[in-house]
């Protein structure tokens, strides 16, 4: 990622998430994003596009089931950058995943056109190891 996307920002807010699951493209995520958590649960990957439930629960149920997640969690501030009418979610890891910046954006459809922002670097997408859940077995210091 180059430039300072940080510049351009509308918000930011810490992201610690763990796995509770993670096998044959399906995830079951927790995540507590500043004040709140979430229950995640994802599909396979059809190219680029994933099937995606989510549902709010409170903090002390999103904090027992990390505990089950055996300490192993992803911790990230994401910043949200508006640019040429998207959104771009753009992370930055700490840990193990230290140095490491993605950034994502939410399109209609996959063939969707989007005006690229000068800091956005190369495409990944089709690259698992830049998925959360693969970012806690093979962290980004380890390549």
């Amino acid at each position: 990622m180059r430039g300072d996307y940080k510049a351009y920002a509308s918000s930011s807010s810490r992201i610690k998430q763990a796995y509770i699951c993670a096998s044959r493209g399906n995830t079951t995520r927790v995540r507590i994003r500043d004040d709140k958590a979430y229950l995640t649960i994802k599909g396979p990957s059809l190219g680029i596009s994933r099937f995606e439930w989510e549902k709010e629960i409170s903090l002390e149920d999103a904090q027992s089931l990390m505990s089950l997640c055996a300490g192993a969690y992803i911790d990230k501030t994401r910043y949200l950058v508006p640019f040429g009418g998207h959104i771009f979610e753009v992370d930055e890891f700490y840990g193990d995943n230290e140095g490491l910046t993605l950034a994502e954006v939410e399109l209609s459809s996959e063939n969707e056109v989007f005006e690229r922002p000068e800091w956005l670097g190369e495409e990944v997408s089709s690259d698992p190891r830049y998925r959360n859940s693969q970012l806690l077995s093979n962290p980004y210091r380890k390549w």
